[in-house]
């Protein structure tokens, strides 16, 4: 009788599945049709037209893709850093690398304003970028900075490329963000790199 009585205790009758009780289980392993296709944009009333749209859409996804692949790399090469600028080096990858994330956010927030699908697997963002692969060893710090810098360059092509689309499309809210949040973010985080790549003696021969 006390066995019965605790088998009741662990399944309460408000959790049983048995077609007459909804109760509080979850519906698990559920799967479906996909309700919209990348690639495609719902109507949004904010006055664009559809095409200005999708070009935003597909060069937002672009950047984003890189940005993630980016993002990745500032990751790896903070843990992978060493030498006697570790610590610097360190710290200051992994401030980028939150920097990057917030703007992966932003764009990919900004994708889906506009009635896109942003990239969200970094398997799909593995396809679209155009950003090498990196080496899956470490690398002297050197080398890790200067692949950080082409990285930026290429990535920022693409944002200037944006900013020209966009003005052109009037899609002044992606312009805006892509000029005064991504494009600068980015110039900075150039700057910060390239500047440990002098070639600058402690002393003076």
């Amino acid at each position: 009788m006390a066995k019965d009585s605790t088998v009741k205790d662990h399944f309460p009758v408000s959790a049983k599945s048995n077609g007459k009780s909804k109760g509080s289980q979850p519906l698990l392993h559920q799967h479906g049709v996909q309700i919209q296709e990348f690639g495609t944009v719902r109507l949004f009333p904010i006055a664009l037209s559809h095409e200005a749209r999708v070009q935003s859409c597909q060069m937002l996804n672009g950047i984003l893709a890189d940005s993630m692949i980016l993002h990745a790399h500032y990751k790896k090469h903070h843990w992978l850093v060493r030498g006697h600028t570790f610590y610097q080096l360190h710290l200051l990858l992994d401030k980028h690398a939150d920097e990057q994330l917030e703007l992966i956010d932003m764009i990919a927030e900004r994708i889906q304003l506009l009635g896109g699908i942003a990239v969200g697997d970094p398997r799909h963002a593995a396809e679209i970028t155009t950003i090498p692969r990196s080496p899956n060893g470490a690398e002297a710090v050197p080398a890790m900075l200067s692949r950080l810098l082409e990285d930026h360059e290429i990535l920022i092509a693409k944002i200037r490329e944006g900013v020209r689309l966009t003005e052109k499309n009037h899609d002044d809210g992606t312009n805006d963000m892509l000029m005064g949040d991504v494009l600068r973010t980015n110039e900075l985080q150039v700057w910060f790199i390239a500047e440990h790549l002098v070639d600058t003696p402690v002393v003076k021969i």
